[in-house]
């Protein structure tokens, strides 16, 4: 059996990355998926400080918590595999989420915004796997509910076609149980919080792999750049007025000043 996932102290010195644990539960054929998200956590307010970004605080809730149930679905699936989430909220609050990430790089990030919203009948969430050399596949899947961990739950019941489990325990770990062949359907609808959090007391288990994440993005104003020229978009009002543009980064939320001169380089 293996031991229970413990969350870090608080005079403990937090991970550059975040491992995940990928564990067979015999008898039961239920695949957990379980980790301490605290070293994504702590990069991703690191990333709102050096951006002078400000989400509200419920925004931020549930950006983090997508960041975990997301990171865990990835390392269910085969390490070549790159995905994305966009979701489009009326419920709890209006606004929008997108989170991505792959084993490959071990790395996940995300953001959330409010302009621009179009907001949706019902909750939405918008899944797109990628995998080099293949057409990605697209699904799209309503929500509902205000919780993110029944969205994971009901991304995997309409999207995988199969039975999962999500759950937030002590500290920054999060779990994530999905049924493989043959698995034990009641006994995985049945758990509790308490059950997930002492299941090595009572189940027989086998770890298979551990992977690592971070939050990172990497963008730049390089990286930016291009986009930026081939909107051809006339910038002259704003650059007389204050002498640059503002160029968001998609996938953070990070802005960055471009001038004149890095146009005309």
């Amino acid at each position: 059996m293996t031991d229970n996932i413990k969350p870090i102290a608080d005079d403990e010195p937090v991970a550059e990355f975040a491992t995940i644990e990928s564990v067979f539960v015999r008898k039961r054929n239920c695949l957990l998926l379980r980790g301490d998200f605290s070293p994504v956590f702590v990069d991703y307010y690191l990333h709102l400080m050096q951006h002078s970004l400000r989400p509200a605080e419920e925004e931020a809730a549930i950006l983090k918590q997508l960041l975990a149930y997301f990171t865990l679905h990835l390392v269910s699936r085969p390490w070549k595999e790159h995905h994305a989430w966009t979701l489009n909220l009326r419920e709890p609050l209006k606004a929008g989420f997108f989170v991505c990430g792959s084993s490959l790089t071990e790395e996940v990030v995300g953001r959330s915004f409010t302009e621009g919203l179009k907001l949706p009948q019902q909750n939405t969430l918008y899944a797109q796997n990628l995998v080099e050399g293949r057409d990605p596949q697209t699904s799209v899947i309503t929500l509902s509910g205000t919780s993110p961990a029944a969205w994971a739950e009901q991304y995997y019941a309409q999207s995988e076609q199969r039975s999962a489990r999500a759950f937030a325990l002590a500290g920054d770990t999060f779990t994530l149980l999905t049924a493989e062949p043959d698995a034990d359907e009641a006994w995985l609808a049945s758990l509790t919080a308490e059950d997930v959090a002492a299941l090595a007391d009572h189940e027989e288990t086998k770890q298979l792999e551990t992977r690592r994440f971070r939050f990172h993005c990497g963008c730049s104003v390089d990286r930016l750049l291009p986009t930026v020229r081939s909107l051809r978009s006339n910038f002259e009002d704003l650059l007389a007025e204050q002498g640059y543009i503002l160029a968001n980064c998609p996938r953070c939320g990070a802005s960055f000043r471009i001038t004149r001169e890095m146009l005309a380089e």
